[in-house]
């Protein structure tokens, strides 16, 4: 009889453990099956003719904006994966996985810092860029901060602030 309850409380165990394995592995398995985020090492901010104006890769920055006071630049941003290559926009059922920009920490009386959404249509295919205008107010220097927004939370923040000289 000792060796019966013996093997119900093994056997018990096993059970339990086989179970709890199941349960760890499914749950990790449903991570992925969950909306993706963007694995971003940093970004590039360039103008309007397509010149690269500043760049932030792996921490490490070039560049700055400069403009004069009561001018307005409108840059598009385009971020980097691990490789230092522009990442691809993914569409999923017609809608964009890509998270929203936030902008933070500038000194609104030197300049103002905007996220606006640029959408340009060639025949049946629609772009989907990321930009922001940028308006000089007076003379000096500031920065921002630029986050990639998504599901309330940040895919990517800038590990520097964005230089801003004002003339």
């Amino acid at each position: 009889m000792f060796n019966d309850l013996k093997r119900i409380i093994k056997l018990c165990y096993t059970v339990l453990g086989v179970t709890l394995l199941l349960f760890i592995v499914s749950c990790e398995d449903d991570d992925h099956d969950h909306e993706e985020h963007t694995d971003a090492e940093g970004f590039i901010l360039e103008n309007s003719s397509g010149n690269q104006v500043y760049k932030e890769f792996k921490g490490t920055q070039t560049g700055s904006v400069a403009l004069t006071a009561g001018e307005t630049l409108e840059l598009t941003v385009h971020f980097l994966g691990d490789d230092g290559k522009e990442l691809e926009h993914d569409d999923h059922e017609g809608q964009e996985e890509e998270g929203e920009l936030k902008v933070s920490g500038f000194n609104s009386s030197i300049a103002t810092v905007e996220v606006e959404e640029e959408h340009d249509d060639d025949g049946d295919e629609e772009e989907h860029e990321m930009a922001l205008e940028i308006k000089g107010v007076s003379a000096g220097s500031t920065g921002f901060k630029l986050e990639l927004m998504h599901d309330g939370h940040a895919d990517y923040t800038s590990t520097n602030n964005v230089p801003i000289t004002v003339k």
